[in-house]
């Protein structure tokens, strides 16, 4: 499972033009999930997203979690984590899981989110969707549960 982190001062999803899911503040997921992945991979991510101390103190340093100040989460289905763009000039995509493995997982990661005590907002799986951000400080991390 791989992950890309936004800290975000906003951020909205939406489908069709109709918004899907929106934050005040806290992290945007880009969440993607490969075929080697299981509920042990959810759940470790899960906790790290959740504990993640990314958020400055009152001395500037990063001590504070999403958890610790209240923020959301925007989590976002992204299966183009798993593009292999090392041949060619076309990406392969066969590293990311088949819809039918990876829409379960995915659920059960924002119910993980959900458990921790937090808000979540998602995107629309498989759907075309556009992103917008407020990209806070920038703060941007690759989380991956097989590194």
């Amino acid at each position: 499972m791989k992950v890309v982190i936004q800290r975000s001062k906003r951020a909205e999803v939406t489908v069709d033009g109709g918004v899907t899911g929106a934050i005040e503040f806290g992290l945007v997921l880009l969440v993607g999930i490969t075929h080697e992945d299981t509920d042990a991979d959810v759940r470790w991510m899960a906790e790290k997203v959740a504990g993640l101390r990314i958020f400055e103190d009152d001395n500037g340093k990063m001590n504070h979690s999403v958890t610790d100040i209240g923020g959301q989460i925007l989590s976002v289905s992204q299966f183009t984590l798993y593009g292999d763009s090392r041949k060619g000039r076309r990406p392969n995509f066969m590293a990311a899981a088949r819809p039918e493995q990876a829409e379960p997982l995915y659920e059960r990661f924002n119910e993980a989110l959900r458990a921790a005590g937090l808000k979540v907002e998602t995107g629309v799986f498989g759907a075309m969707m556009d992103v917008s951000l407020v990209n806070w400080g920038p703060v941007t991390l690759i989380v991956d549960s097989k590194a």
